[in-house]
Protein backbone atom coordinates (compact mmCIF):
# COMPACT_ATOMS: atom_id res chain seq x y z
CA UNK A 1 0.00 0.00 0.00
CA UNK A 2 2.95 2.08 0.86
CA UNK A 3 4.38 1.86 -2.76
CA UNK A 4 0.65 2.65 -4.25
CA UNK A 5 0.88 6.22 -2.32
CA UNK A 6 3.71 7.45 -3.22
CA UNK A 7 3.24 6.29 -6.71
CA UNK A 8 0.17 8.03 -6.45
CA UNK A 9 1.98 11.36 -4.82
CA UNK A 10 4.30 11.50 -7.73
CA UNK A 11 1.93 11.44 -10.19
CA UNK A 12 0.29 14.55 -8.66
CA UNK A 13 3.69 16.32 -8.85
CA UNK A 14 4.78 15.50 -12.00
CA UNK A 15 2.48 13.12 -14.60
CA UNK A 16 5.20 12.21 -16.49
CA UNK A 17 6.77 8.65 -16.42
CA UNK A 18 5.43 5.75 -17.39
CA UNK A 19 4.99 4.27 -13.43
CA UNK A 20 2.56 6.87 -13.02
CA UNK A 21 0.59 6.74 -15.92
CA UNK A 22 0.57 2.88 -15.17
CA UNK A 23 -1.07 3.53 -11.47
CA UNK A 24 -3.38 5.85 -12.77
CA UNK A 25 -4.82 3.67 -15.37
CA UNK A 26 -5.10 0.90 -12.28
CA UNK A 27 -6.71 3.16 -9.62
CA UNK A 28 -8.99 5.40 -11.65
CA UNK A 29 -11.84 4.70 -9.42
CA UNK A 30 -9.64 4.86 -6.17
CA UNK A 31 -10.40 7.14 -3.92
CA UNK A 32 -8.30 9.54 -1.15
CA UNK A 33 -6.74 12.86 -0.77
CA UNK A 34 -3.15 12.32 -3.03
CA UNK A 35 -2.11 15.59 -2.04
CA UNK A 36 -2.09 14.49 1.47
CA UNK A 37 0.12 11.11 0.20
CA UNK A 38 2.54 13.80 -1.01
CA UNK A 39 3.30 15.02 2.94
CA UNK A 40 2.98 11.70 3.64
CA UNK A 41 5.97 10.57 1.71
CA UNK A 42 7.81 13.87 2.68
CA UNK A 43 7.39 13.90 6.79
CA UNK A 44 10.36 13.74 8.21
CA UNK A 45 12.50 14.00 5.17
CA UNK A 46 15.53 16.04 4.19
CA UNK A 47 14.92 18.17 1.57
CA UNK A 48 18.19 17.05 -0.21
CA UNK A 49 17.28 13.48 0.56
CA UNK A 50 17.03 11.38 -3.11
CA UNK A 51 14.86 7.58 -3.03
CA UNK A 52 12.84 5.76 -4.99
CA UNK A 53 9.46 5.15 -5.51
CA UNK A 54 9.76 1.25 -7.11
CA UNK A 55 12.62 -1.21 -6.82
CA UNK A 56 11.37 -2.23 -10.34
CA UNK A 57 13.39 -0.83 -13.23
CA UNK A 58 16.87 -0.13 -14.37
CA UNK A 59 17.89 1.49 -10.87
CA UNK A 60 18.59 4.70 -12.39
CA UNK A 61 15.42 7.01 -11.24
CA UNK A 62 14.91 8.82 -7.88
CA UNK A 63 13.05 11.55 -6.62
CA UNK A 64 13.13 13.99 -3.68
CA UNK A 65 10.90 16.48 -1.75
CA UNK A 66 10.75 20.01 -2.73
CA UNK A 67 8.21 23.08 -1.88
CA UNK A 68 6.94 22.67 -5.01
CA UNK A 69 6.22 19.20 -4.54
CA UNK A 70 8.49 16.18 -6.07
CA UNK A 71 11.34 16.09 -8.56
CA UNK A 72 12.20 13.41 -10.12
CA UNK A 73 16.05 12.64 -11.38
CA UNK A 74 17.51 9.94 -13.58
CA UNK A 75 20.92 8.93 -13.59
CA UNK A 76 22.64 8.89 -17.34
CA UNK A 77 22.38 5.43 -19.15
CA UNK A 78 24.83 3.34 -17.81
CA UNK A 79 25.02 4.34 -13.84
CA UNK A 80 22.75 3.66 -11.64
CA UNK A 81 21.60 5.68 -7.93
CA UNK A 82 23.41 4.32 -4.83
CA UNK A 83 21.36 5.72 -2.37
CA UNK A 84 23.10 4.75 0.61
CA UNK A 85 25.93 7.17 -1.07
CA UNK A 86 23.40 9.65 -2.53
CA UNK A 87 24.57 9.71 -5.75
CA UNK A 88 24.88 7.87 -9.57
CA UNK A 89 27.42 5.64 -9.60
CA UNK A 90 28.73 2.72 -11.92
CA UNK A 91 26.04 0.17 -11.92
CA UNK A 92 28.24 -2.41 -11.23
CA UNK A 93 28.99 -0.45 -7.82
CA UNK A 94 25.74 0.02 -7.08
CA UNK A 95 24.65 -2.97 -4.92
CA UNK A 96 21.30 -1.19 -3.31
CA UNK A 97 18.91 -1.11 -6.35
CA UNK A 98 16.56 -3.36 -4.13
CA UNK A 99 16.71 -0.59 -1.19
CA UNK A 100 13.83 2.12 -1.72
CA UNK A 101 15.53 4.80 0.54
CA UNK A 102 18.43 5.16 3.54
CA UNK A 103 17.38 3.19 6.64
CA UNK A 104 15.40 5.35 9.03
CA UNK A 105 16.64 5.72 12.24
CA UNK A 106 14.74 6.12 15.62
CA UNK A 107 15.23 10.12 16.78
CA UNK A 108 15.06 11.08 19.96
CA UNK A 109 12.38 13.38 21.56
CA UNK A 110 14.10 16.54 21.62
CA UNK A 111 11.07 18.54 21.38
CA UNK A 112 7.68 18.35 22.67
CA UNK A 113 5.11 20.24 23.70
CA UNK A 114 5.46 19.66 27.18
CA UNK A 115 8.44 18.63 29.25
CA UNK A 116 9.12 14.73 29.37
CA UNK A 117 12.42 14.61 31.32
CA UNK A 118 13.35 16.43 33.87
CA UNK A 119 15.96 18.74 33.86
CA UNK A 120 19.45 17.75 32.58
CA UNK A 121 17.92 15.41 30.61
CA UNK A 122 16.55 14.58 27.44
CA UNK A 123 14.24 11.67 25.83
CA UNK A 124 15.47 8.75 23.58
CA UNK A 125 12.54 7.78 20.49
CA UNK A 126 11.11 5.31 23.19
CA UNK A 127 10.79 7.85 25.81
CA UNK A 128 13.98 6.89 28.04
CA UNK A 129 15.31 9.62 29.64
CA UNK A 130 18.85 10.26 29.58
CA UNK A 131 21.83 12.58 30.66
CA UNK A 132 21.92 15.52 28.19
CA UNK A 133 25.87 15.35 28.47
CA UNK A 134 25.39 11.44 26.91
CA UNK A 135 23.92 12.65 23.80
CA UNK A 136 26.19 12.68 20.27
CA UNK A 137 29.19 10.91 22.29
CA UNK A 138 29.34 8.51 20.30
CA UNK A 139 28.15 6.08 22.54
CA UNK A 140 24.48 4.38 21.68
CA UNK A 141 23.05 5.11 25.57
CA UNK A 142 19.22 4.89 24.73
CA UNK A 143 18.55 1.60 24.48
CA UNK A 144 16.73 2.37 21.10
CA UNK A 145 20.10 3.84 19.76
CA UNK A 146 18.05 7.28 19.49
CA UNK A 147 20.88 9.02 21.30
CA UNK A 148 23.29 9.01 18.83
CA UNK A 149 20.88 9.85 15.87
CA UNK A 150 20.65 13.70 15.87
CA UNK A 151 23.96 15.12 15.81
CA UNK A 152 24.30 17.15 13.27
CA UNK A 153 25.28 21.02 13.40
CA UNK A 154 21.58 21.99 13.83
CA UNK A 155 20.61 19.18 15.77
CA UNK A 156 23.09 17.96 18.39
CA UNK A 157 21.83 18.68 21.99
CA UNK A 158 25.36 19.88 22.64
CA UNK A 159 26.28 21.56 20.12
CA UNK A 160 28.38 24.60 20.23
CA UNK A 161 26.47 27.65 20.68
CA UNK A 162 25.84 30.41 18.89
CA UNK A 163 28.39 33.27 18.15
CA UNK A 164 29.17 35.04 20.70
CA UNK A 165 31.50 38.42 19.55
CA UNK A 166 31.80 39.33 23.46
CA UNK A 167 33.51 35.92 24.01
CA UNK A 168 35.12 35.07 20.85
CA UNK A 169 37.87 37.47 20.48
CA UNK A 170 40.75 37.51 18.22
CA UNK A 171 43.86 36.31 18.54
CA UNK A 172 42.97 33.03 19.19
CA UNK A 173 38.90 32.84 18.67
CA UNK A 174 36.91 34.81 15.44
CA UNK A 175 33.40 34.29 14.27
CA UNK A 176 30.65 36.00 12.98
CA UNK A 177 26.54 35.29 12.72
CA UNK A 178 26.50 35.11 8.99
CA UNK A 179 30.32 34.37 8.31
CA UNK A 180 30.88 37.73 6.59
CA UNK A 181 31.88 39.96 9.20
CA UNK A 182 35.73 41.54 8.43
CA UNK A 183 38.24 40.72 11.14
CA UNK A 184 39.37 43.83 13.04
CA UNK A 185 35.83 45.58 11.47
CA UNK A 186 38.33 46.93 8.91
CA UNK A 187 36.78 48.99 5.87
CA UNK A 188 36.82 46.98 2.84
CA UNK A 189 39.20 48.90 0.86
CA UNK A 190 41.36 48.61 3.56
CA UNK A 191 42.00 45.14 3.15
CA UNK A 192 44.38 43.43 1.42
CA UNK A 193 42.42 40.91 -1.32
CA UNK A 194 44.15 37.54 -0.12
CA UNK A 195 44.27 34.58 -2.89
CA UNK A 196 45.00 31.26 -1.60
CA UNK A 197 46.40 28.61 -4.43
CA UNK A 198 45.90 24.97 -3.25
CA UNK A 199 47.06 22.16 -4.55
CA UNK A 200 45.39 18.68 -3.46
CA UNK A 201 47.76 15.10 -3.94
CA UNK A 202 51.38 14.06 -4.22
CA UNK A 203 53.89 16.09 -5.34
CA UNK A 204 55.99 14.43 -7.77
CA UNK A 205 57.61 14.22 -11.25
CA UNK A 206 54.28 14.41 -12.98
CA UNK A 207 53.72 18.17 -11.49
CA UNK A 208 57.02 19.48 -10.19
CA UNK A 209 57.68 21.26 -13.58
CA UNK A 210 54.44 22.96 -13.44
CA UNK A 211 55.31 24.11 -9.52
CA UNK A 212 58.70 25.45 -11.06
CA UNK A 213 56.98 27.24 -13.71
CA UNK A 214 54.11 29.38 -11.95
CA UNK A 215 57.05 29.81 -8.50
CA UNK A 216 59.52 31.02 -10.90
CA UNK A 217 60.66 33.38 -7.88
CA UNK A 218 60.12 36.06 -10.12
CA UNK A 219 56.89 36.61 -9.26
CA UNK A 220 56.21 38.99 -6.09
CA UNK A 221 53.44 40.47 -3.60
CA UNK A 222 53.24 44.03 -2.87
CA UNK A 223 55.52 43.22 0.01
CA UNK A 224 58.42 42.31 -2.04
CA UNK A 225 57.88 38.89 -1.03
CA UNK A 226 57.13 36.17 -3.40
CA UNK A 227 53.79 34.79 -3.77
CA UNK A 228 53.35 31.31 -2.22
CA UNK A 229 51.37 28.55 -2.03
CA UNK A 230 49.55 25.46 -0.17
CA UNK A 231 50.46 21.75 -0.74
CA UNK A 232 47.77 19.28 0.59
CA UNK A 233 49.50 16.63 0.00
CA UNK A 234 49.06 12.20 0.08
CA UNK A 235 52.08 9.95 0.95
CA UNK A 236 52.08 7.45 -1.97
CA UNK A 237 54.24 8.36 -4.98
CA UNK A 238 55.19 11.42 -3.13
CA UNK A 239 58.99 12.50 -4.10
CA UNK A 240 60.13 14.10 -0.61
CA UNK A 241 63.18 15.87 -1.38
CA UNK A 242 61.06 18.01 -3.86
CA UNK A 243 58.66 18.60 -1.07
CA UNK A 244 61.66 19.64 0.92
CA UNK A 245 62.64 22.07 -1.64
CA UNK A 246 59.20 23.29 -1.65
CA UNK A 247 59.48 24.14 2.13
CA UNK A 248 62.36 25.74 1.66
CA UNK A 249 61.22 28.31 -0.54
CA UNK A 250 58.27 28.99 1.75
CA UNK A 251 55.20 27.02 0.60
CA UNK A 252 52.89 25.96 3.11
CA UNK A 253 53.55 21.76 3.44
CA UNK A 254 49.55 20.23 4.43
CA UNK A 255 48.49 16.97 4.77
CA UNK A 256 45.55 15.19 2.94
CA UNK A 257 46.15 12.17 4.38
CA UNK A 258 48.31 9.01 4.05
CA UNK A 259 46.38 6.51 2.47
CA UNK A 260 43.90 8.39 0.37
CA UNK A 261 41.60 5.37 0.68
CA UNK A 262 38.70 5.69 -2.32
CA UNK A 263 35.79 4.88 0.28
CA UNK A 264 34.00 7.89 1.18
CA UNK A 265 32.38 6.07 4.38
CA UNK A 266 36.07 5.65 5.45
CA UNK A 267 36.47 9.21 6.35
CA UNK A 268 32.88 10.27 6.59
CA UNK A 269 32.70 7.44 9.56
CA UNK A 270 36.11 7.73 10.68
CA UNK A 271 36.99 6.79 14.15
CA UNK A 272 39.31 9.19 16.22
CA UNK A 273 42.03 6.44 15.87
CA UNK A 274 41.43 6.49 11.85
CA UNK A 275 42.01 9.91 11.61
CA UNK A 276 44.83 10.15 14.04
CA UNK A 277 46.78 7.34 11.67
CA UNK A 278 46.00 9.21 8.93
CA UNK A 279 46.96 12.53 9.38
CA UNK A 280 49.51 12.44 12.55
CA UNK A 281 50.79 9.70 10.73
CA UNK A 282 50.99 11.24 7.34
CA UNK A 283 52.60 14.49 9.12
CA UNK A 284 55.06 12.02 10.89
CA UNK A 285 56.33 11.06 7.18
CA UNK A 286 56.25 13.77 5.74
CA UNK A 287 58.39 15.49 8.47
CA UNK A 288 60.88 12.83 8.58
CA UNK A 289 61.50 12.07 4.70
CA UNK A 290 61.22 15.86 3.70
CA UNK A 291 63.31 16.94 6.48
CA UNK A 292 60.19 19.35 8.32
CA UNK A 293 61.73 20.22 11.74
CA UNK A 294 60.06 23.48 12.34
CA UNK A 295 56.43 22.61 13.42
CA UNK A 296 55.12 24.11 10.06
CA UNK A 297 52.98 20.95 9.26
CA UNK A 298 49.45 22.54 10.57
CA UNK A 299 46.63 21.81 8.26
CA UNK A 300 44.60 19.30 7.20
CA UNK A 301 41.99 18.59 4.43
CA UNK A 302 40.13 15.55 4.16
CA UNK A 303 40.26 13.11 0.65
CA UNK A 304 37.57 13.92 -1.63
CA UNK A 305 36.34 17.28 1.27
CA UNK A 306 34.53 14.32 3.28
CA UNK A 307 34.68 16.10 6.42
CA UNK A 308 34.90 13.55 9.60
CA UNK A 309 32.80 15.40 11.73
CA UNK A 310 33.94 15.54 16.19
CA UNK A 311 36.22 12.56 15.78
CA UNK A 312 38.44 14.46 12.90
CA UNK A 313 38.32 17.87 15.10
CA UNK A 314 38.84 16.04 18.57
CA UNK A 315 41.79 14.65 17.43
CA UNK A 316 43.01 17.33 15.48
CA UNK A 317 43.14 19.37 18.70
CA UNK A 318 44.86 16.87 20.41
CA UNK A 319 47.61 16.57 18.41
CA UNK A 320 47.99 20.39 17.90
CA UNK A 321 46.89 20.59 13.98
CA UNK A 322 45.52 24.61 14.12
CA UNK A 323 43.39 24.43 11.00
CA UNK A 324 40.93 22.32 8.46
CA UNK A 325 40.35 23.35 4.78
CA UNK A 326 37.78 20.64 3.90
CA UNK A 327 34.43 22.03 4.76
CA UNK A 328 32.63 24.04 1.63
CA UNK A 329 29.93 26.74 1.86
CA UNK A 330 27.50 27.04 -0.59
CA UNK A 331 27.49 30.19 -3.23
CA UNK A 332 26.21 33.08 -1.91
CA UNK A 333 25.88 36.86 -2.42
CA UNK A 334 29.03 37.54 -0.24
CA UNK A 335 31.33 35.26 0.25
CA UNK A 336 32.23 33.61 4.02
CA UNK A 337 35.81 34.40 5.95
CA UNK A 338 37.90 31.43 7.59
CA UNK A 339 36.60 30.89 11.58
CA UNK A 340 37.38 29.18 14.36
CA UNK A 341 34.88 26.31 15.85
CA UNK A 342 34.36 27.43 19.39
CA UNK A 343 31.32 28.44 18.27
CA UNK A 344 28.87 26.74 15.49
CA UNK A 345 29.87 27.16 12.34
CA UNK A 346 27.88 30.15 10.23
CA UNK A 347 26.69 28.38 7.41
CA UNK A 348 24.67 25.28 6.48
CA UNK A 349 26.49 21.59 6.17
CA UNK A 350 27.08 21.41 2.21
CA UNK A 351 26.37 18.02 0.45
CA UNK A 352 24.43 14.78 0.69
CA UNK A 353 26.62 13.37 3.06
CA UNK A 354 28.63 15.69 4.94
CA UNK A 355 29.38 15.28 8.79
CA UNK A 356 30.26 18.63 9.98
CA UNK A 357 31.67 19.33 13.54
CA UNK A 358 28.63 20.15 15.55
CA UNK A 359 30.51 20.78 18.93
CA UNK A 360 33.04 23.28 20.05
CA UNK A 361 36.95 22.40 18.98
CA UNK A 362 39.60 24.90 19.28
CA UNK A 363 40.71 24.21 15.56
CA UNK A 364 40.50 27.52 12.75
CA UNK A 365 38.45 26.22 9.29
CA UNK A 366 39.56 27.99 6.33
CA UNK A 367 36.34 27.20 4.70
CA UNK A 368 36.22 26.74 0.71
CA UNK A 369 33.42 29.32 -0.78
CA UNK A 370 32.26 28.00 -3.65
CA UNK A 371 33.18 29.59 -7.27
CA UNK A 372 30.75 30.98 -9.40
CA UNK A 373 31.16 29.29 -12.95
CA UNK A 374 28.42 30.83 -14.52
CA UNK A 375 30.05 31.69 -17.80
CA UNK A 376 28.06 35.60 -18.51
CA UNK A 377 26.87 36.44 -15.00
CA UNK A 378 25.05 39.03 -16.08
CA UNK A 379 22.75 37.02 -17.99
CA UNK A 380 23.39 33.08 -17.67
CA UNK A 381 20.98 31.48 -15.16
CA UNK A 382 21.99 30.10 -11.85
CA UNK A 383 24.21 27.35 -11.87
CA UNK A 384 25.30 25.32 -8.47
CA UNK A 385 28.87 26.65 -7.48
CA UNK A 386 31.73 24.48 -7.85
CA UNK A 387 34.63 23.70 -4.85
CA UNK A 388 37.21 22.79 -6.50
CA UNK A 389 38.55 24.91 -10.06
CA UNK A 390 38.14 21.12 -11.67
CA UNK A 391 34.73 20.59 -10.46
CA UNK A 392 33.82 23.29 -12.10
CA UNK A 393 32.65 21.05 -15.03
CA UNK A 394 31.57 23.86 -17.53
CA UNK A 395 34.69 25.12 -17.57
CA UNK A 396 36.37 23.44 -21.40
CA UNK A 397 38.86 26.08 -22.58
CA UNK A 398 40.90 28.61 -21.60
CA UNK A 399 39.13 31.49 -21.73
CA UNK A 400 36.42 30.58 -19.47
CA UNK A 401 38.97 29.63 -17.19
CA UNK A 402 40.22 33.09 -17.37
CA UNK A 403 36.43 34.54 -17.23
CA UNK A 404 35.80 32.02 -14.08
CA UNK A 405 38.94 33.59 -12.39
CA UNK A 406 38.63 37.19 -12.93
CA UNK A 407 34.54 37.02 -11.76
CA UNK A 408 35.26 35.10 -8.79
CA UNK A 409 38.21 37.59 -8.13
CA UNK A 410 35.53 40.40 -8.20
CA UNK A 411 33.13 38.86 -6.31
CA UNK A 412 35.22 38.80 -3.53
CA UNK A 413 37.08 42.01 -3.76
CA UNK A 414 33.80 44.33 -4.46
CA UNK A 415 32.05 42.83 -0.97
CA UNK A 416 34.33 41.97 1.95
CA UNK A 417 37.44 40.73 0.81
CA UNK A 418 36.88 37.08 2.26
CA UNK A 419 39.85 34.93 0.99
CA UNK A 420 39.72 33.56 -2.26
CA UNK A 421 40.72 30.33 -2.38
CA UNK A 422 41.46 28.60 -6.00
CA UNK A 423 41.91 24.84 -5.50
CA UNK A 424 43.60 22.85 -7.68
CA UNK A 425 44.57 19.07 -8.83
CA UNK A 426 48.06 19.60 -10.52
CA UNK A 427 46.80 17.29 -13.25
CA UNK A 428 43.50 19.43 -14.32
CA UNK A 429 46.16 22.54 -14.93
CA UNK A 430 48.30 20.55 -16.90
CA UNK A 431 45.68 18.67 -19.63
CA UNK A 432 45.30 21.78 -21.10
CA UNK A 433 48.24 23.97 -21.86
CA UNK A 434 45.84 26.86 -21.98
CA UNK A 435 44.31 26.68 -18.40
CA UNK A 436 48.38 26.71 -16.88
CA UNK A 437 48.85 29.92 -19.44
CA UNK A 438 45.29 31.61 -18.10
CA UNK A 439 46.22 30.76 -14.24
CA UNK A 440 50.20 32.70 -14.82
CA UNK A 441 48.22 35.50 -16.90
CA UNK A 442 45.84 36.14 -13.95
CA UNK A 443 48.70 35.88 -11.50
CA UNK A 444 50.49 38.89 -13.06
CA UNK A 445 47.52 40.80 -13.92
CA UNK A 446 47.48 40.56 -9.89
CA UNK A 447 50.59 41.83 -9.02
CA UNK A 448 50.39 45.00 -11.01
CA UNK A 449 48.16 45.91 -8.15
CA UNK A 450 49.14 47.34 -4.39
CA UNK A 451 46.07 45.29 -2.95
CA UNK A 452 46.21 41.56 -3.85
CA UNK A 453 48.74 39.22 -2.41
CA UNK A 454 48.98 35.46 -2.90
CA UNK A 455 49.54 33.34 0.50
CA UNK A 456 48.89 30.03 2.07
CA UNK A 457 46.02 29.33 4.15
CA UNK A 458 49.12 29.67 7.19
CA UNK A 459 49.07 33.73 6.14
CA UNK A 460 45.37 33.85 5.80
CA UNK A 461 45.00 32.81 9.80
CA UNK A 462 48.08 34.89 10.81
CA UNK A 463 46.72 38.24 9.28
CA UNK A 464 42.94 37.78 10.58
CA UNK A 465 44.81 37.48 14.09
CA UNK A 466 46.63 40.51 13.65
CA UNK A 467 44.50 42.44 11.20
CA UNK A 468 46.44 44.87 8.84
CA UNK A 469 45.69 47.45 6.97
CA UNK A 470 46.89 48.13 3.68
CA UNK A 471 49.20 50.64 4.46
CA UNK A 472 50.89 48.58 6.64
CA UNK A 473 51.19 45.72 5.09
CA UNK A 474 54.85 45.98 3.91
CA UNK A 475 56.12 45.73 7.65
CA UNK A 476 54.21 42.82 8.47
CA UNK A 477 56.27 40.73 10.18
CA UNK A 478 54.55 37.16 9.97
CA UNK A 479 54.34 37.76 6.00
CA UNK A 480 58.02 38.49 5.86
CA UNK A 481 58.84 35.08 6.98
CA UNK A 482 61.32 33.11 3.59
CA UNK A 483 59.84 36.06 2.17
CA UNK A 484 62.82 36.04 -0.64
CA UNK A 485 64.56 32.60 -0.64
CA UNK A 486 68.04 32.49 -2.04
CA UNK A 487 70.42 29.49 -2.22
CA UNK A 488 70.04 25.46 -3.66
CA UNK A 489 68.40 22.44 -2.93
CA UNK A 490 69.32 20.63 0.55
CA UNK A 491 70.23 17.85 -1.82
CA UNK A 492 70.67 17.20 -5.84
CA UNK A 493 70.42 13.44 -5.88
CA UNK A 494 68.23 12.03 -3.62
CA UNK A 495 68.36 8.36 -2.20
CA UNK A 496 65.49 6.60 -4.51
CA UNK A 497 64.59 3.95 -1.82
CA UNK A 498 63.28 0.83 -3.74
CA UNK A 499 60.56 -0.69 -0.57
CA UNK A 500 57.86 -2.71 0.27
CA UNK A 501 55.84 -3.39 3.05
CA UNK A 502 53.54 -6.28 4.50
CA UNK A 503 50.48 -3.91 4.24
CA UNK A 504 50.80 -3.62 0.32
CA UNK A 505 51.87 -6.86 -0.65
CA UNK A 506 53.42 -7.15 -3.91
CA UNK A 507 54.09 -3.76 -4.55
CA UNK A 508 57.44 -2.43 -4.76
CA UNK A 509 57.56 1.34 -4.85
CA UNK A 510 60.08 4.17 -4.93
CA UNK A 511 60.89 6.75 -1.77
CA UNK A 512 62.72 9.70 -3.28
CA UNK A 513 64.12 11.49 -0.37
CA UNK A 514 67.09 13.40 0.73
CA UNK A 515 67.19 11.23 4.06
CA UNK A 516 68.65 7.82 4.94
CA UNK A 517 66.30 4.55 3.37
CA UNK A 518 64.39 3.33 5.92
CA UNK A 519 63.69 -0.27 6.13
CA UNK A 520 60.52 -0.36 4.48
CA UNK A 521 58.07 1.48 2.80
CA UNK A 522 56.36 4.02 5.49
CA UNK A 523 52.53 3.00 5.48
CA UNK A 524 49.47 3.09 7.97
CA UNK A 525 51.10 1.00 10.60
CA UNK A 526 54.27 1.28 10.14
CA UNK A 527 55.00 5.09 9.08
CA UNK A 528 58.27 5.25 10.02
CA UNK A 529 59.34 2.37 8.04
CA UNK A 530 61.36 0.72 10.58
CA UNK A 531 59.25 -2.30 10.43
CA UNK A 532 57.07 -3.69 12.89
CA UNK A 533 59.76 -5.17 14.94
CA UNK A 534 62.31 -1.97 15.27
CA UNK A 535 66.27 -3.57 14.47
CA UNK A 536 67.84 -3.67 17.49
Amino acid sequence: MTSRLAIAAVCVALLVTSECARFKRQNDDDDGDASQSVDELCENRAPDEYFRLTTEGDCRDVVRCTKSGIKQISCPSGLAFDIEKQTCDWKGKVTNCNQVDKPRKVQPLLKTDEPVCPDGKLSCGNGECINKELFCNDTPDCKDGSDENACSVETDPNRAPDCDPTQCVLPDCFCSADGTRIPGNIEPNQVPQMITLTFNGAINIDNIDLYEEIFNGQRQNPNGCQIKATFFMNHKYSNYSAVQDLHRRGHEIAVFSLTHRDEPKYWTSGSYDDWLAEMAGGRLIIERFANITDGSIIGVRAPYLRVGGNKQFEMMADQFFVYDASITASLGRVPIWPYTLYFRMPHKCNGNAQNCPSKSHPVWEIVMNELDRRDDPSFDESLPGCHMVDSCSNIQAGDQFGRLLRHNFNRHFNSNRAPLGLHFSASWLKSKKEYKEELIKFIEEMLDRNDVYFVTNLQVIQWMQNPTELTGLRDFSEWKEKCDVKGQPFCSLPNACPLTTRELPGETLRLFTCMECPNNYPWILDPTGDGFNKRR
